[in-house]
C-alpha cells in the first residue's frame, strides 16, 4: 500500500474504500477535499459499485458515446471506459488555474492575429521568422485577412498536468478542432444518475450550461451586421471519429449538423439547404480540417468542404470556429514560445507554466535528447492523439535506437521534454482500486469575452505505469468536480 499513496501525488484521495484497505493509519493521508467522497466511499459494497460500473457502461453503448480509433483491426469504434471516482478540484485551485488559462488563451489569440498582420513578435526576434512561415498549419490565404472581433480560437481545449510538488503544467495547446466536451458533460450526467446522494452533499459547481455559453459565443462573433445569426455545426461525417460529439453539441445548442454537401456558396455567402429552400448560413462551427474545409482554395480532392467557402470567409460574410489557420499556434514547434508570447503581449508573468522543452532544431539540445532519450518523452511537433511519441522510461532498447534514427534524420520534426511524475488519482480497475495518472481538458471559450465552466474533461491512463491518457490510446475519462466555496 505504500506505493499506491505515494503515487497519488497531488490529485489523489491518497487512501482507498474498504475495497481495497481499511486500515486506520491512512486516514490522515487523505486531502481534505476528498475526504467526504472517501467518507461516501468506504460505506460501498464491493458489489455495488460493480453494479453501478456495469450500468455506466450499458448506458453510454445504448447512447452510442464511442470513440472511432482509425487502423483498429477490432472494429471502427471503441467505448470509451468510464471510472466513476471523480478528479476533485478544491475553488481556490480552479480559481488559479482558470486566471492562467484566460491568460494563456487571451494570448494565443492575440498571436495568430499578429502573425497574420503586422507580424511583431516575428520582427521583435522573439520567434524565428522560419518557425512560423515554415510550419504546416500557417496558412498564408489568411495574411491580412479581418477575422470577427480578432479572434480566431472560439474554442480551446489546453491539456493541464500536475507534477512535482503538485504546480499545474500546460502541456499542450488544441486550438484546431478541440475535442472531449461531450465526454466532459455526459460523464457528471452520468455520476449525477447513478450516484445523486453525491450531488446532494457535495457542493459540485455545474457544468451542463456549456452548450449555452458556447451558443452565446458563437452568436457573438456573428459578422457584422448580423443581429440573430444563424449557426451550423458542420462535420466530416458519421465516420469521423468524434462524429458523437458533433452530433451531441447541434442537438445540444438547437442548431442543425450539416456536412458540406448541405452548403453552398451563392452571391458571396454560405446557405444551407432545406426543406423550405436556401437558407444564409452566418457562423459555423467547424469540425473539419482546413485542408478540407475548401477544394478550391486548399485540398481539390476534398469532399468534406464547401467551394468557394474561403472566399466569403475573406469578405467577412461568415465567421469559421475556429478560425482557418489557427493550428499554427497550437504545434508542437511553437508551444516552447507561448510563455514569451504573453509577456510580449500582455506585459505580464505566466500563471502557468510549460514543461521544460528541448527543441531539436537546436543542435545543443538535440544533443541533450540524443544522449538521454531513455529518460526523456520525444513528441512530433505536428503529431497528435498520442501518435508518434517516445516514452523513453516505458520504451525498449529497439523502439529507442528508432527514435535516435528520427531525430537524426529531421531533427526539426520533434521536441523532448522531462518525463514528469505526474499526478496520479485513484481509478477502479480490474485488480480493485489502484492509482493511474490522469490530465486535465478545461475548454475556454473565446469570444466578445473569455469564458469557461469550471471544470473540464479528466483523461485517465488505465493501463499501469502508463502516461498516454488519449482515448484512441485507449485511455478512460472520469467527471471533474470543482467544489464550490
Amino acid at each position: 500500500m505504500a506505493k499506491f499513496f505515494n503515487e497519488m501525488a497531488a490529485d489523489g484521495i491518497e487512501s482507498a474504500s474498504s475495497a481495497a484497505s481499511s486500515a486506520a493509519n491512512i486516514e490522515n493521508h487523505i486531502r481534505d477535499h476528498y475526504r467526504e467522497f472517501n467518507t461516501w466511499l468506504k460505506q460501498q459494497s464491493p458489489e455495488t459499485i460493480q453494479r453501478k460500473r456495469a450500468e455506466a457502461d450499458l448506458t453510454f453503448r445504448r447512447v452510442g458515446i464511442t470513440f472511432a480509433v482509425y487502423g483498429d483491426d477490432a472494429g471502427t469504434e471503441r467505448l470509451i471506459p468510464f471510472d466513476i471516482i471523480p478528479r476533485i478540484i478544491p475553488a481556490s485551485e480552479w480559481s488559479h488555474l482558470q486566471t492562467g488559462l484566460v491568460q494563456r488563451v487571451k494570448a494565443l489569440n492575440m498571436f495568430i492575429h499578429d502573425i497574420y498582420h503586422d507580424q511583431n513578435i516575428i520582427k521583435a526576434g522573439i520567434i524565428p521568422a522560419e518557425q512560423i512561415y515554415k510550419n504546416a498549419q500557417y496558412r498564408p490565404e489568411m495574411q491580412g485577412i479581418s477575422v470577427a472581433s480578432d479572434i480566431y480560437a472560439h474554442i480551446a481545449g489546453v491539456d493541464i498536468v500536475r507534477a512535482g510538488a503538485g504546480e499545474f503544467y500546460v502541456l499542450e495547446d488544441n486550438l484546431r478542432v478541440p475535442s472531449g466536451v461531450s465526454y466532459m458533460l455526459e460523464d457528471r450526467k452520468m455520476m449525477m444518475r447513478l450516484f445523486p446522494e453525491l450531488f446532494a452533499r457535495n457542493k459540485i459547481a455545474p457544468v451542463d450550461h456549456y452548450p449555452d455559453m458556447l451558443l452565446d459565443n458563437l452568436r457573438s462573433v456573428a459578422p457584422v451586421g448580423v443581429n440573430d445569426p444563424t449557426i451550423v455545426v458542420m462535420t466530416p461525417g458519421m465516420y469521423n471519429s468524434a462524429y458523437f460529439e458533433h452530433a451531441f453539441l447541434a442537438q445540444q445548442m438547437g442548431v442543425e449538423l450539416v456536412e458540406g454537401k448541405d452548403l453552398f456558396v451563392n452571391d458571396n455567402a454560405v446557405f444551407m439547404r432545406t426543406t423550405r429552400g436556401p437558407k444564409r448560413v452566418d457562423v459555423i462551427y467547424r469540425r473539419v480540417d482546413d485542408d478540407f474545409l475548401d477544394p478550391l482554395a486548399f485540398r481539390p480532392d476534398s469532399s468534406l468542404g464547401v467551394p468557394g467557402l474561403l472566399s466569403v470567409y475573406r469578405a467577412g460574410r461568415v465567421t469559421l470556429a475556429n478560425a482557418i489557420g489557427t493550428g499554427v499556434a497550437d504545434d508542437k514547434s511553437i508551444y516552447p514560445f507561448v510563455p514569451d508570447m504573453i509577456k510580449f503581449y500582455l506585459t505580464e508573468q505566466p500563471i502557468l507554466n510549460n514543461v521544460p522543452t528541448y527543441q531539436c532544431r537546436k543542435p545543443e539540445d538535440l544533443a541533450y535528447t540524443l544522449a538521454h532519450l531513455p529518460e526523456l518523452v520525444v513528441k512530433e511537433v505536428h503529431g497528435a492523439g498520442g501518435y508518434g511519441m517516445l516514452v523513453g522510461p516505458a520504451s525498449t532498447k529497439a523502439q529507442i535506437e528508432d527514435f535516435r534514427q528520427r531525430l537524426l534524420a529531421k531533427p526539426d520534426g520533434y521536441i523532448a521534454q522531462p518525463t514528469l511524475a505526474l499526478s496520479a488519482c485513484p481509478t477502479y480497475v480490474e485488480s480493485g482500486i489502484a492509482p493511474r495518472h490522469i490530465d486535465l481538458r478545461p475548454f475556454v471559450l473565446s469570444g466578445k469575452t473569455i469564458s469557461m465552466v469550471p471544470g473540464g474533461l479528466t483523461r485517465v491512463a488505465l493501463q499501469e505505469g502508463s502516461l498516454v491518457v488519449n482515448s484512441s490510446q485507449g485511455g478512460g475519462t472520469k467527471d471533474t468536480w470543482i467544489l464550490e466555496k
